[in-house]
């Protein structure tokens, strides 16, 4: 069962990835984590990424996708894989489809999770973040016991500019003209399913846990 996940950003992707890979047993493939992975354990391609990030540069298409295919090729992934994060792009897309019909293989689930930028403005407005420990909270759906202050350290908590309006803003500006496109991308290849993101996160997995149940019972 390989999945790739879509949505916007603050659209809850990430979360259910997480809760997908738990459930099935699979891994959770973020480019995140492959590149930091890679450069902790000193690998070639750590390397390479590596004197791209540390000039602030982007890690190249060619890099990411040679990095993601040694990430498939590991044996965790024998039974499948949530993607999350990548690609990002048309060109992502296509060079991900190239790469895997080479070694005969496919992706069998793109899963889009579908939020208003409405929504996903005011949910991400809502975020704070601990300047101590990192530990972070929504003060609707996850608030601290007390306000302004994290329940694990005591720390003062913050309104990230990340998680900004106007950023928040400009992020999915980038995120319609970019990766949108990737929605009719999988949808062409007969492989995209889409979930209502805004509803609550249990109901969001379950919706997703259905779509998966043919490709798990068959």
């Amino acid at each position: 069962m390989k999945i790739v996940m879509l949505g916007a950003p603050g659209a809850g992707k990430g979360t259910q990835a997480k809760m997908i890979a738990e459930k099935y047993g699979i891994p959770h493939i973020s480019t995140g984590d492959i590149f930091r992975a890679n450069i902790k354990n000193g690998t070639e391609l750590g390397k390479k990424a590596k004197t791209y990030m540390d000039q602030g540069a982007l890690v190249p298409d060619e890099l990411t996708l040679e990095l993601i295919m040694d990430r498939f090729a590991k044996d965790d992934c024998k039974d499948g894989y949530v993607l999350d994060g990548f690609p990002r792009t048309i060109p992502q897309a296509e060079a991900l489809r190239r790469a895997l019909s080479e070694k005969g293989d496919k992706l069998d689930y793109a899963i889009n999770v579908e939020v208003p930028d409405e929504n996903i403005v005011n949910r991400m407005a809502g975020r704070r973040a601990c300047l101590s420990c990192g530990g972070t909270y929504h003060i609707v759906y996850n608030p601290t016991k007390k306000e302004g202050i994290c329940d694990a350290c005591g720390g003062e908590l913050v309104l990230r500019d990340d998680d900004k309006p106007e950023t928040v803003a400009k992020r999915l500006d980038v995120y319609h003209t970019q990766t949108q496109p990737l929605i009719e991308f999988y949808a062409g290849e007969k492989i995209l399913k889409e979930v209502d993101g805004t509803k609550d996160v249990a109901e969001v997995f379950d919706a997703i846990t259905a779509i998966l149940a043919g490709s798990v019972d068959a």
